[in-house]
């Protein structure tokens, strides 16, 4: 009998525990798993608002729901509310799901355009189910209660990232997951160049045949040992420190996340039901520590429950995320702030890359530079629509004037373009983000087209009309019919 196939994980929390879980479950007998952790060494913790692929993580786990938002404190989450970030006093949602409905080949967009300019459409809002639910605090799950035509309401979760690591570990363990307790004090180059061992305290060596590393910042087998440079994103993504601090939970925690920006960054607001999730992220060159803190401080909803914790980081990404027989996964791969809600995404769809181009016992050059190809594709356009924000802006404070002035990616350009010269939003390959999210964000960070599709001229006045105010009052219709978020959670199971 040929010995197993022996992944070897570099780091727990998020990033380990979700490998670890999915390896078990998907991986096969024949792959031996083991994790390397040290509870000396602490956790980012800032990844608690998530987007709707979640769910399908945990439903491939076979995860029960309930019994997952209870383990870690979870509410539900029908999108993000941005304030304040195209001016101040304005605010809108980038909900998820749909907004309207096309007719035909022509989006609903170019209809809601040509109905706005003749005065006859509401805020394009009223046309996204999930936002109407969300800022009357509903929630629902499964099909529509009114209307059949409607598609079931997309949703994800804020949730406690220490106890959904937690909550994994215990997964993974159960399934076969080896754990072992150590600090990684060396490491150990093959010949060939890949990584042989982990050297752990205690005289212990730890082999494998493939190496995950989720060390988090520091990056200890991609950079550190097999010397991967890293391509910052500063330039336009200025922000550079964080400050994070739980306060008291609400009562009514909304079914949202809130961002709202500042005057050289933006505060997120995440209402779990033992604690509400609060930080600030910031640029240093525009504002001080102290203010920043302050700022946060401020911004509370409720009392807050100690200090706030500081985070410095780079916004960038590795310029290889697979090397020799390692993948980098989490922070060690790149970073991106949580604006919209995309750190533990892009743990989860490395994850599915891995496992779709698992390795044997050796591993192509071919197969490493398509891993490394997805990967680079997807960062990138998420750091396009969080450096939309950034940019698409009226605000005149200094920070925001140099976003504002910043020479754009030339993807994010064209699509900039595209869409003001006459409303097309183009969907690339499998980019995350779809043409309702790019439509809200463009909108609500005040970006407008000069024309609408020609094909939207040939609905009748009168018609047209009569569409808007039939999709907005579905809406309301449906949203009533939900319950409050608050008894929605009530009813579920809760943290033990």
């Amino acid at each position: 009998m040929s010995a197993p196939f022996t992944v070897t994980i570099a780091g727990g929390g998020t990033a380990g525990w979700m490998t670890a879980a999915a390896l078990a479950r998907f991986a096969g007998p024949a792959t031996r798993i083991r994790l390397v952790e040290s509870e000396a060494i602490g956790t980012v913790g800032v990844g608690e608002a998530t987007i709707p692929q979640i769910r399908l993580f945990n439903h491939g786990l076979g995860i029960d729901e309930d019994a997952f938002v209870a383990a870690t404190g979870g509410t539900f989450k029908l999108g993000i509310e941005f304030v304040d970030w195209w001016k101040t006093g304005h605010r809108y949602m980038h909900a998820f799901g749909t907004v309207g409905r096309d007719i035909g080949v022509v989006p609903f967009h170019h209809y809601w355009t040509r109905a706005n300019a003749a005065g006859v459409a509401g805020p394009l809002g009223d046309y996204a189910l999930n936002e109407v639910a969300a800022r009357a605090g509903r929630m629902h799950r499964g099909p529509s209660i009114t209307a059949p035509n409607l598609p079931p309401v997309p949703y994800a979760y804020h949730f406690d990232a220490t106890l959904y690591a937690r909550f994994l570990r215990d997964y993974a363990e159960a399934r076969g997951v080896e754990r072992i307790e150590g600090r990684i004090l060396s490491v150990e180059r093959a010949p060939t160049g890949d990584i042989a061992a982990l050297r752990l305290e205690g005289d212990r060596r730890i082999d494998g045949d493939l190496f995950v590393d989720c060390t988090g910042f520091r990056a200890l087998l991609i950079g550190e040992t097999l010397g991967v440079g890293y391509e910052t994103w500063s330039h336009w993504l200025p922000c550079d420190r964080a400050l994070a601090v739980p306060s008291e939970p609400t009562p009514e925690p909304a079914p949202y996340t809130r961002s709202t920006a500042h005057k050289a960054g933006w505060q997120w607001r995440i209402p779990l039901r033992h604690r509400t999730g609060n930080g600030h992220v910031y640029c240093s060159a525009h504002t001080s520590d102290d203010e920043a803190a302050a700022t946060l401080l401020a911004g509370l909803d409720t009392p807050a429950l100690g200090d706030p914790r500081p985070l410095s980081f780079t916004t960038g990404r590795r310029i290889r995320a697979r090397e020799a027989n390692v993948v980098a996964i989490g922070l060690s791969s790149g970073f991106l702030e949580p604006l919209e809600s995309t750190s533990i995404h892009l743990i989860q769809s490395a994850i599915a890359r891995l496992l779709k181009l698992f390795p044997g016992r050796t591993v192509t050059d071919a197969e490493r530079a398509e891993y490394n190809r997805q990967t680079d594709f997807e960062i990138e356009r998420i750091r396009d629509m969080v450096i939309l924000h950034y940019h698409a802006t009226e605000r005149s404070e200094p920070f925001w004037q140099a976003c504002r002035a910043m020479t754009l990616p030339d993807t994010l350009q064209a699509r900039i373009e595209l869409y003001r010269a006459r409303g097309h939003i183009v969907r690339e390959h499998d980019e995350l983000f779809t043409e309702p999210g790019w439509l809200q964000v463009l909108a609500g960070q005040g970006i407008a087209p000069a024309a609408w599709h020609p094909l939207a001229d040939t609905l009748p006045d009168a018609d047209l009309a009569g569409f808007m105010r039939m999709l907005a009052d579905q809406n309301v219709r449906e949203a009533t019919a939900m319950k409050p978020h608050a008894a929605f959670l009530r009813a579920a199971p809760v943290l033990q």
